[in-house]
Formats: C-alpha cells, structure tokens, sequence
C-alpha cells in the first residue's frame, strides 16, 4: 500500500498501456496563472528586445546595427506568445490590454493584473539586461550615464524622439505606430478573414512587430506600449541616469504611456468598421440557421395537419 501510495505522490499512472503524468504541485487560480504566464512572456520579449539594443549601442556597430533591435523585438515578441499565448493570450501591452477590453475581448477587472504583470516583466527584464551589459556599459560610456549626448545610453532600455520630432509630431507617430500594430492583430485573430495558420500566429505576430520597426521606427523608437516603455525608464531613473529620463525631448516620457491606447482602439475599431462587421455568415452558421427555422416549423406544420383534419 506505501508503495502504491508513493507511485500516486510521483504522478505517473498507467491506463490502457498509456503513460500518463501528473504534475506534483500545480495552480489552479486562473489568475495566479493567467499573472505568472504574462509577466513571463513579457520578461522574455523584453530581454531580447532590450539586449539587442545594449549589444547594438555598446558594440558601435560591431555587433548589428538598427535592423539588429527591429529583428530583436519581433523574435522576442514570437518567443513571447510561444511562452504564455495560451494562458494570458501574451499580449506583453498594456495598449493591446486596454483595447481588448474596450471591444469585449477582455474582462474590465482583469486589466489590473495585465498590466501590472507586464510592467513587472518589463522592469525586471531592463534590471537583467543592465546587469549583464553593466561592464559593457560603462566601458562605452566611461561611467558617465547620461540621456543624451555622444555617449548616450538610457535609450537602451526606453525611448526617447529624434531631435527634429516635436511633441505633437510624436504623439501621432505613437498613435499611428499602435494603430497599425492593433488593425493587422485583429486580422490575424479574424476567422471568418484570411487569420494567421493554427500554430503560426507567434510568428505572425513577431513579423508584425519588425514590420512596424522597419518602417515606422525612427521617429522615436516605435514604443507603441505603455509598459514596455515607462518600467525601464523607471529603472534608469533609480539606476543612475536620474529626472533627466522624464526631462529629456520636453517632458517626452508621457506620451508612450498616452498615445499607444489611443491608437490601438483607433486601429482595432478602424478594422472592426470596414472590415469584421460586413462579413457574410460562414457556410455552417448558414447551416445551423437552416436547421434553426426547420426545427421551428415543425409544429407549424403539425398544427396545419391537425388544423385539416379537424375542418374534414
């Protein structure tokens, strides 16, 4: 019997010649998993978006170049999805969080625990990249850590406007960046369009977001997500760089936190006008209508046949 006992504490049972095990501890609170699944995915995307950058800039070109952080952030993103896309749908964005609510994709009362996972991943994330770039760090900058200048590197970890971009100028780009990011997901969601292949969506999704690095860019760094941008900025502030982070492109830190909603409810409700709710019904929705009304009219035509036999 103790012996039965510890084969059952070790999970693994078989049934019919299959192999079946268990996992000894596991969690069951959805929102314990549904926490733990996007503050990971989002860890991993940013660490892979966040150590392109280091290696771009600390190397001075010896190590990639900008195509190098675009290819950076869209693998990251993929390996993302792949980590928790089927438990919190790895949206890795607060912006991507708050528009899923807005259409009803997403419960109000679980924007709080999205967002907080994401800028939780996002902070530790920008604290692991500059542990491991720290030599590498100050070696480029000399131990002077500074936002801009020559020797600039708190645009390692968040984003900062091109000298010519004004604010105004900015915001736009943000708002049309995010757009664009939600427009093309909802199509890569839509099943009644021409949605990303089953299995495939990480990959969609990773190739969307270097599409948008490479053409929409280099205006202020595409940050088009209010958590990926302001938990490492935040870190940068506490780690050395200092207020310059929030001072820095006339007060610039507000609008990725801002503008990236703004364009995401812009874009998802642009393809939801034009394009999802002018769909025609697929062939089995018409199917299943078909038998809707001839289950219906079933005792109307019963009660015809009575309705006969009773005027006879």
């Amino acid at each position: 019997m103790k012996d039965l006992v510890q084969s059952v504490d070790v999970g693994v049972s078989q049934w019919k010649g299959v192999h079946v095990t268990r996992s000894k501890v596991w969690i069951k609170n959805e929102l314990v998993r549904v926490g733990l699944a996007e503050f990971l995915c989002t860890y991993v995307m940013m660490v892979f978006g966040l150590g392109s950058s280091a290696q771009v800039l600390t190397g001075q070109g010896a190590y990639g170049q900008y195509l190098s952080i675009n290819l950076g952030f869209g693998l990251g993103v993929a390996m993302g999805v792949h980590v928790g896309g089927k438990v919190s749908g790895a949206h890795m964005n607060a912006a991507v969080s708050f528009t899923m609510c807005v259409f009803g994709r997403l419960a109000w009362k679980m924007l709080p625990l999205y967002v907080f996972a994401q800028l939780f991943g996002s902070y530790l994330a920008a604290g692991t990249i500059y542990g491991v770039y720290y030599e590498a760090i100050y070696d480029y900058c000399g131990g002077n850590l500074t936002v801009n200048g020559v020797r600039a590197t708190a645009g390692i970890f968040a984003t900062y406007p091109a000298p010519y971009l004004s604010l105004l100028g900015g915001f736009m780009d943000q708002v049309f960046g995010t757009a664009m990011l939600l427009l093309c997901l909802m199509a890569l969601s839509d099943q009644k369009n021409k949605p990303a292949a089953a299995g495939s969506e990480p990959v969609a999704t990773g190739l969307l977001v270097l599409l948008i690095g490479i053409s929409l860019g280099s205006n202020s760094g595409y940050a088009i997500n209010p958590t990926r941008d302001i938990a490492p900025r935040v870190f940068t502030a506490i780690a050395g760089w200092g207020a310059d982070v929030f001072r820095s492109g006339n007060g610039w830190w507000w609008v990725p936190l801002v503008a990236p909603p703004i364009g995401g409810v812009l874009g998802a409700g642009l393809y939801k006008a034009l394009v999802e709710l002018h769909h025609p019904p697929l062939p089995e929705q018409v199917g299943g209508l078909m038998e809707e009304l001839k289950e219906e009219t079933i005792p109307l035509e019963k009660q015809k046949n009575i309705c006969a036999d009773v005027c006879v």
